[in-house]
């Protein structure tokens, strides 16, 4: 995917927000929770960072595109080096969850007020 793509994918996702913060990093958040973090456009080669579930994370971390994202590691986030080293459809995947996870992580009343509780109960159903 090119950043172009992957912003404009991030934007479709529910209730997702975009800031430019620290720096020119592009900031997706849900109910004002961060849930991706890109490059700004012209550092190449392009990576973006994202919330994975603890099983992700262990085995992303082995593989070599991916890196323990700095300052957020302890909290499960990776950082992909190059977009170019997923699949479309495997970038969209991991995106859609990051916004999941921290979407249920939302309190019940920002969750209701962003029309999230859909996203909340599957993401809860997913690690009964």
């Amino acid at each position: 995917m090119r950043h172009a793509d992957v912003e404009k994918f991030c934007l479709s996702l529910p209730a997702t927000t975009l800031v430019v913060q620290w720096g020119e990093s592009r900031v997706y958040k849900v109910g004002g929770k961060v849930f991706a973090v890109m490059g700004p456009a012209f550092d190449k080669p392009h990576h973006i960072t994202f919330r994975v579930a603890e099983d992700s994370f262990e085995i992303l971390t082995e593989d070599p595109e991916f890196v323990q994202a700095p300052y957020f590691a302890k909290r499960r986030w990776i950082l992909l080096q190059r977009l170019d080293a997923l699949s479309t459809k495997e970038l969209k995947a991991y995106l859609t969850r990051a916004h999941a996870l921290v979407a249920a992580g939302l309190p019940k009343k920002k969750q209701a007020e962003f029309g999230l509780e859909a996203i909340a109960q599957d993401v809860a159903a997913l690690a009964d």
